[in-house]
């Protein structure tokens, strides 16, 4: 089926003249000036009236808590909602139950994949104890990376011990895989924890508002910079995911991705000076590592802007809003964010450099799937995944707009100036 959209900018192309976008199924057919187009024949026109064309979104770091966490969310809500962002490729992290640590977990969490999911679906093999071997069995090209919680643990996510891990390290770098590691020191968030615990008489009785004070940019730098020290070690290519201090940009460089040993990631929430100052935050914006100050925030900001992180990707970690109650020890940790990441980033940075860290950025990294250095620049004869986006007269976002399974979001009431009015995912 021929589409052809019309009367839409597509700066990496166009500039700011309107331009026309033909494409069949998953391949871009052709492009141009718009009044070119008046001889083109197709099964569907669609007049975008201005709006903005971009490239889909890679969001390289989700917990869509399917097998086992149904109660919260489902492949299939998830990537409904993803969809809706704009998202059209979700690289979904192992701690779901079971974890994603065996050839046969991750085999089944595939299965679900392809039948469920509204957008192209990936999963992380995540490193336990024991489980280099499990690793061996995988074909390496059908997985974006090896997930390692680094420093810290999640449920049943322990990281190998020293030896096992360097032999990860040693196998991943051999077959060019990313590593991708949570990084937060559990002996400091130990250290704080049991200080807090002091100080206010009992767990139940530490407030939300100590959670960055307990995860704290300590814990963060110091787990950080021992991946650092193990990935240079090895010469392993390793993505830090959800970058949170500007502490930890001391680790990062300048430059194109694909040329980097060491990359990074952040969230739109660390860069989010509102959820940065204390006065905002709220359980609902408890995540793991914790935000960090708006001074961190802007830092983070900057970071992005000239490249020394290189990706942005949401840790969509849905809960119901129930557990999402309590205190810095009894709390959930973790947000959706897939749906209203787009519109939120774009109140805070340029859409060129959006497409760049969330596009272009992940494809190269994650260069074992089947984009390609061509990802994220519209051309023809690359992917039909695409979205359009307007600038409209500011709104805004409330939980009733959530197509997520729980039902809310960390931006509730605030203004958004950007929707995604439609997504195509190979051209669907």
């Amino acid at each position: 089926m021929v589409t052809l959209v019309r009367n839409v900018i597509v700066p990496s192309f166009g500039g700011d003249k309107t331009c026309f976008v033909s494409f069949d199924n998953d391949i871009i057919l052709g492009m141009g000036l718009d009044e070119s187009a008046d001889a083109l024949r197709a099964d569907e026109i669609v007049d975008a009236h201005g709006a903005m064309l971009i490239p889909g979104l890679i969001d390289s770091h989700v917990h869509l808590r399917e097998p086992g966490l149904t109660h919260k969310a489902t492949i299939k809500s998830e990537s409904l909602a993803a969809r809706a962002g704009g998202i059209t490729t979700v690289f979904d992290m192992p701690n779901s139950s079971p974890a994603t640590t065996t050839a046969a977990a991750l085999a089944d969490k595939l299965a679900i994949g392809r039948r469920d999911s509204a957008v192209h679906y990936y999963a992380f093999f995540g490193a336990v104890p024991g489980g280099f071997d499990e690793l061996k069995k995988i074909d390496p090209a059908t997985i974006p990376g090896v997930k390692i919680f680094l420093g810290t643990s999640t449920g049943s996510m322990q990281a190998p011990e020293a030896r096992e891990l360097n032999e990860i390290f040693h196998y991943c770098s051999h077959h060019g895989l990313p590593v991708v590691v949570h990084a937060e020191d559990n002996a400091v968030i130990a250290a704080n924890t049991a200080e807090a615990i002091a100080r206010y008489g009992s767990a139940e009785a530490v407030p939300v508002s100590e959670h960055h004070l307990i995860r704290s940019r300590e814990a963060c730098v110091r787990a950080t910079e021992a991946a650092v020290e193990m990935a240079l070690a090895t010469k392993t290519r390793l993505h830090l995911a959800h970058i949170s201090t500007a502490d930890e940009l001391q680790f990062l460089t300048k430059g194109d991705p694909d040329t980097k040993l060491i990359t990074a990631e952040t969230t739109p929430m660390y860069l989010d000076p509102w959820i940065a100052s204390e006065q905002h935050r709220t359980s609902r914006h408890k995540i793991n590592p914790a935000v960090k100050t708006v001074a961190d925030a802007e830092a983070i900001r900057l970071a992005v802007l000239d490249g020394r992180i290189d990706t942005i990707a949401t840790d969509h970690a849905p809960h119901l809003l129930n557990e999402k109650q309590g205190g810095a020890l009894s709390a959930a940790s973790g947000a959706p964010s897939v749906q209203f990441a787009l519109p939120m980033l774009l109140e805070v940075l340029p859409m060129d450099t959006v497409v760049a860290r969330m596009a272009q950025a992940p494809a190269e990294i994650f260069s074992t799937l089947h984009y390609g250095e061509a990802y994220g620049k519209l051309r023809p004869g690359h992917a039909a995944d695409l979205v359009l986006v307007e600038k409209v007269t500011p709104y805004i976002i409330t939980d009733a707009d959530v197509l997520s399974l729980c039902g809310w979001t960390p931006f509730d009431g605030r203004t958004a100036s950007h929707r995604v009015v439609r997504t195509w995912v190979s051209g669907r």
